[in-house]
């Protein structure tokens, strides 16, 4: 329970402030545990990076698990408020791992676990669109909102909205 509360509090930090400012010092702040305890967890930043991953990872897929809508259009756009209301709360600077990913371009573990996440995102929306010939489609329309979000906010979910009315039609 200690590593998984202690990824929680990573998450928040590299989500507020980012993953190149933030030093092993001011994480160990954030985490609110002892070095030592920090290092049995997480033995490097790099390691701090992903542990933060995995949990937004989860912490995501859990808040989009809403199977109230049929699979197919109503499901997507459900799907694409959710996204607004996740932007807007949890990501104001945009999607977290493509944070990382630009962070640490080189690193193959935090490569991974980008690439992991991002997976298993088009295979939601396989899944709740009922059209897995259109996910990787949609899967670009919700990336497209997660990058535009910090400039351009609910314009970009009322485009992605229309795009995925038009796609899925």
């Amino acid at each position: 329970m200690v590593k998984d509360e202690i990824a929680g509090r990573l998450e928040i930090a590299f989500s507020q402030h980012g993953f190149a400012q933030m030093s092993v010092a001011e994480l160990k702040i954030a985490s609110g545990v002892s070095l030592r305890t920090l290092y049995r967890y997480y033995p490097s930043k790099e390691s701090m990076v992903i542990g933060a991953l995995e949990h937004r990872h989860q912490r995501y897929l859990a808040y989009l698990d809403d199977e109230s809508f049929a699979s197919g259009t109503d499901s997507i756009i459900a799907l694409i408020d959710a996204l607004a209301c996740w932007m807007s709360e949890d990501a104001p600077n945009g999607c977290l791992s493509m944070n990382a990913f630009s962070a640490f371009p080189n690193n193959d573990e935090v490569n991974a676990a980008v690439q992991q996440h991002k997976e298993q995102l088009v295979q939601l929306l396989a899944q709740r669109s009922a059209r897995p010939d259109l996910a990787m489609a949609l899967f670009l329309i919700h990336e497209g909102v997660s990058l535009a979000w910090p400039t351009m906010g609910e314009h970009a979910i009322v485009a992605a909205k229309d795009m995925v009315r038009k796609l899925l039609k």
